[in-house]
C-alpha cells in the first residue's frame, strides 16, 4: 500500500509547485460572459494586480523580492484568485463604494522561503477594509491605520 501512495503523493506535490494555473480554472477564452460589475468596482475587476509595496502605519516599508509572486485577480462574479508567494488561493469579495470585504482565502499550504511576505499578508487579510484606485494603482487599506498594500496592474 505504501509503494502505491508514493507516486500519487509525489505527483500531487509536483502539481502544487508547478507554475500552471489550477485545472479547475478554465482558460479565459472558454469562460462565459461575466455579469457586468457595478460602476464603483469596475476598476477592481479585470487586471491581475501585482504587489508593489506594503506601507505600515508605523512607517514600515516592505517590498516583495519578486512582485510577480504576489497577485490578486478580482472577478465580476465576486470570486477572487490570489497568489501569495509560494501559495495560490481562492476567495470571495464584495464592495460598496470604497469599503471592501474580503472573504476567507482557501490557500495551498506550502512553506515559503525566509523573507517571504506570505505570513504577513495572510495575517492582514481579514483586516483589509477599503480600497482606493489612484493613478492606476490599487491601494488596499487595513483597519485602524494598520497599513496599505499597493498593487499595480500586470
Amino acid at each position: 500500500m505504501r509503494a502505491c501512495l508514493c507516486p500519487v503523493l509525489l505527483s500531487i506535490a509536483l502539481a502544487a509547485c508547478s507554475g500552471t494555473p489550477p485545472a479547475d480554472r478554465p482558460a479565459a477564452d472558454t469562460l462565459p460572459a461575466a455579469t457586468p460589475a457595478r460602476a464603483d468596482t469596475v476598476g477592481l475587476v479585470g487586471p491581475v494586480w501585482r504587489l508593489v509595496e506594503f506601507r505600515g502605519g508605523d512607517d514600515t516599508r516592505l517590498t516583495p523580492d519578486d512582485p510577480t509572486r504576489y497577485t490578486l485577480e478580482f472577478e465580476a462574479d465576486g470570486s477572487l484568485f490570489a497568489r501569495i508567494d509560494c501559495n495560490r488561493g481562492r476567495g470571495t469579495w464584495k464592495s460598496s463604494g470604497p469599503s471592501l470585504e474580503l472573504g476567507p482565502l482557501a490557500l495551498t499550504r506550502m512553506a515559503c522561503p525566509p523573507g517571504s511576505l506570505h505570513d504577513r499578508i495572510v495575517k492582514h487579510w481579514p483586516y483589509i477594509r477599503s480600497y482606493v484606485l489612484k493613478d492606476g494603482h490599487l491601494h488596499l487599506s487595513l483597519m485602524a491605520d494598520g497599513g496599505i498594500y499597493e498593487f499595480v496592474p500586470s
